[in-house]
C-alpha cells in the first residue's frame, strides 16, 4: 500500500515536472533585430534613444513583441560600407534586419547599378545566415534627372522581387520634404519624423517578427 501511494506520489510530481517544462518552451523567445543603415537610421543629432531603433523596439514591444532592436546605423555609409561590415553588425546574429542604406549613393551620384550590387550581396548574405530581410527602399531625390531617378527608384522593388523579401517601399515615407518634421539640412528627420517612419513601418515589421515566432 505504502508502495503504490509512493509511487503514485513519484508520477504526480513528474507530471508536474514535464507540464512546466512544457509551459516554459512554449513561452515567446526574445528576438533580435538588425537596423542596419545609414545616418537615417542612426539618429543624425538626436539624443539617446530618440533615434529609428529605439522608437522602433519601444513600439514593438507596446504591441506585446519581445524585442531587441539593435541600432547598426553609421553616418556617411553607402550600400557598399554597409556590406563590409555586416558580419561585423551581426554580431551575436538576429532573427530579422531592416536593411536600410542607398541614400548616400544616390548624394554622390553613384551608379544605381552599384548600389543594387551591394544590396543584392546584403539580402544573399542575410539569408544565408538564416536572418530574414526587410528591405527599406529609398528614392532618387528629383533634381538627379529623369533617368537616374527611374534607374535608382527601380532597385529596391527588383531585389524584393528576386530575393522575396518583405519591401517598405520609401523608408521616409511622409516625412520627406516636410519642414516640421526635419532637421535644418531638410534631410534627417526629427524625433518626430522619426516617430513617422516608425509609425509607418511597424505593422510589415511586426507582421515579419510574427511570422518567425514572437
Amino acid at each position: 500500500m505504502r508502495n503504490s501511494q509512493t509511487r503514485r506520489t513519484l508520477l504526480a510530481a513528474a507530471a508536474a515536472l514535464l507540464a512546466a517544462g512544457s509551459g516554459a518552451r512554449a513561452q515567446p523567445r526574445k528576438l533580435r533585430l538588425l537596423c542596419l543603415g545609414d545616418s537615417l537610421t542612426a539618429g543624425y543629432l538626436l539624443p539617446a534613444g530618440e533615434g529609428f531603433a529605439p522608437q522602433l523596439e519601444k513600439a514593438l514591444r507596446a504591441r506585446g513583441l519581445d524585442v531587441e532592436a539593435i541600432d547598426a546605423g553609421v553616418s556617411g555609409d553607402t550600400a557598399q560600407a554597409g556590406l563590409e561590415r555586416l558580419d561585423w553588425a551581426l554580431g551575436e546574429g538576429a532573427d530579422a534586419a531592416i536593411v536600410e542604406l542607398g541614400a548616400n549613393d544616390m548624394f554622390r551620384g553613384a551608379p544605381p547599378s552599384r548600389v543594387l550590387a551591394a544590396l543584392d550581396a546584403i539580402l544573399i548574405r542575410l539569408k544565408e545566415k538564416g536572418v530574414r530581410p526587410i528591405l527599406a527602399g529609398m528614392k532618387a531625390s528629383r533634381g538627379m534627372g529623369a533617368d537616374y531617378v527611374a534607374a535608382f527608384d527601380a532597385v529596391y522593388p527588383e531585389l524584393a522581387r528576386k530575393h522575396g523579401v518583405a519591401l517598405y517601399p520609401f523608408f521616409l515615407e511622409g516625412v520627406a520634404g516636410d519642414p516640421a518634421l526635419n532637421l535644418p539640412d531638410g534631410i534627417h528627420p526629427t524625433r518626430e519624423g522619426v516617430a513617422r517612419i516608425v509609425a509607418g513601418i511597424l505593422p510589415l515589421v511586426e507582421a515579419e517578427l510574427r511570422e518567425i515566432g514572437g
